[in-house]
């Protein structure tokens, strides 16, 4: 094993959680047609659950 037990380094905590509030409710944009999360894009919102796309 390299570095062996106790060698895990931290990370810094992913840009995904600053989506949330602090009470931890989802504070994005959902899918008007499935209620799922919308991915953020650059120049667009998009749903991988159904295939909606918002361009911004």
């Amino acid at each position: 094993m390299a570095g062996g037990k106790g060698s895990v380094t931290k990370h810094e905590d992913s840009a995904k959680w600053e989506r949330y509030g602090d009470d931890g409710e989802f504070q994005g944009e959902m899918c008007p047609r499935c209620s799922a999360h919308l991915a953020v894009h650059d120049d667009r919102k998009t749903c991988g659950n159904c295939g909606y796309t918002k361009h911004q």
